[in-house]
């Protein structure tokens, strides 16, 4: 078995166990024991040459993500176990409500492997749709009003948009069958880059912009945005986290495999800018609806989606730079979000609500935790010496010697978006402290395990990272 057969069969091997294993601790130490076998797996891919199969693919642009992906898993795992088990203590949650969510866990664990590691586009859309449906069960958990809500939200709008993709997949299987010809061959990206080409240009701009709102509705843009603020906050916070940290960016990947496919026909439509113009309003959208949030989880989620815009432009705007700026910014955001979910799922906790009105001197009453949200929203506001700054920065300025209006404008969205986060931060993290005042009970490690790497990225990144960083860059054009 290769590593790239075993970290597909390990989640789905894991979900099958776990589905059946009784009993909340148990199944909770388990994921995370799965959860960590995958992370090792992924961690293996660097040391194994690059792997193609007319289903699966392994190269230098899946395992980045391939990696991002399974660590955010691994911690998140961590922090659910203990965070999981106090909402049934408290009664928010019930043994049966929760009776198969590791199982599903595991599931999307597999589901987002498979997206990455697929090498044919329709494979890789169901595993994408595969994804969608597990979190919109996951979203619904609590079973109010409200998280049912929230969930039929996500699964209407998410249908819509994966069957724009679908329809944009079609559409390029059969812009390449004239020349590849029929079969499963015209599905195979490998084989498609090698005949890009000679594909009709007219099928494969109709193509992609289908592609862009397909996808572009699970990356979180405006205007297709509307499940993503609900979804966040209603489900339980460390769906939250792995929709922030990782889902987001499994539609991006796919984005970026049609972009590169779509950059290597001379006569086609350049994908680039219509990239940049989604990302450049949804940094800017999503910026000023940060004033208005009322909830601290839907803030946050508006955050995510003017990160999102930002990591679009930067990928939108090419070049070995931008490109070079667009990954290191996902990485240290999907980091950075993770845990700020981490700690604003400790705060829902310990003052049993997420409206930021009932929020307030966090520093005073509970310390660590107020002051690791203080970290984390200077972390994701882009201040030094955090690693977002030296993505931002990147982006900024790669921009500016290129095209400076956008520039202004990409660091105008960045700015308003600064200060919306610390406005709500002031009131949440210092004054009186208001509500109730118990103890913590989630695990901190992986929060501080994510804040020590983005802190440590903004000051030192080691050469080796670099380099390939640089070359996925060269790789996206």
């Amino acid at each position: 078995m290769t590593a790239l057969e075993a970290i597909l069969i390990a989640p789905i091997v894991s979900a099958a166990i776990l589905a059946v294993l009784p009993g909340y601790r148990l199944t909770a130490n388990l994921n995370v024991v799965a959860t960590l076998v995958t992370f090792s797996i992924s961690v293996l891919l660097f040391r194994t040459e690059a792997q193609t199969g007319d289903y699966l693919l392994i190269d230098d642009l899946n395992r980045v993500f391939i990696v991002l992906t399974t660590f955010v898993a691994l911690t998140t795992s961590i922090f659910s176990a203990s965070y999981i088990s106090h909402e049934i203590e408290i009664g928010r949650l019930t043994s049966s409500s929760v009776r198969f969510y590791h199982a599903m866990y595991q599931v999307l664990m597999f589901a987002m492997n498979l997206a990455l590691t697929a090498n044919n586009i329709g494979l890789m859309w169901v595993a994408i749709e595969v994804a969608t449906l597990t979190t919109v069960m996951m979203v619904g958990i609590y079973r109010t009003h409200e998280a049912l809500e929230a969930a039929w939200k996500y699964f209407i709008l998410g249908s819509v948009g994966i069957a724009l993709a679908l329809f944009g997949t079609i559409l390029v299987y059969m812009a390449a069958q004239p020349v590849i010809g029929e079969g499963l061959g015209a599905m195979v990206w490998t084989t498609l880059v090698q005949h890009a080409a000679r594909f009709d240009a007219p099928l494969l701009n109709v193509a992609f912009v289908f592609l862009l709102l397909g996808y572009g509705t699970k990356v979180g843009l405006a205007p297709l945005h509307a499940w993503l603020p609900d979804a966040h906050a209603e489900g339980p916070t460390p769906i939250s986290a792995v929709l922030s940290g990782l889902l987001l960016n499994v539609a991006l990947y796919a984005l970026l495999r049609f972009k590169m496919l779509l950059a290597l026909n001379p006569v086609a439509i350049a994908p680039g800018p219509l990239m940049v113009t989604m990302g450049l309003v949804s940094c800017i959208f999503a910026a000023f609806m940060l004033y208005r949030r009322r909830d601290i989880k839907r803030m946050f989620a508006y955050s995510s989606i003017e990160h999102m815009g930002i990591i679009v432009f930067a990928f939108g705007m090419g070049g070995p730079l931008a490109n070079f700026a667009g990954l290191l910014h996902m990485t240290m955001h999907s980091l950075t979000k993770s845990a700020i979910f981490f700690a604003v799922g400790h705060i829902a906790q310990v003052k049993r609500t997420q409206k930021i009105a009932d929020l307030s001197g966090l520093t005073v009453s509970h310390p660590l935790l107020g002051w690791s949200l203080v970290i984390g929203v200077v972390a994701i506001a882009g201040l030094p010496p955090m690693g977002i700054f030296m993505s931002e920065f990147l982006v900024v300025s790669s921009t500016f010697a290129r095209q400076p209006w956008l520039a202004i404008l990409l660091a105008l969205g960045i700015i308003v978006a600064l200060g919306g986060l610390f406005l709500r931060l002031s009131s949440v993290a210092f004054g009186e402290p208001r509500g109730p005042t118990e103890p913590t009970h989630a695990s901190f490690v992986p929060m501080f395990a994510h804040f020590a790497i983005v802190f440590a990225a903004g000051i030192y990144m080691p050469p080796a990272l670099v380099a390939g960083f640089e070359n996925v860059a060269r790789l996206l054009g």
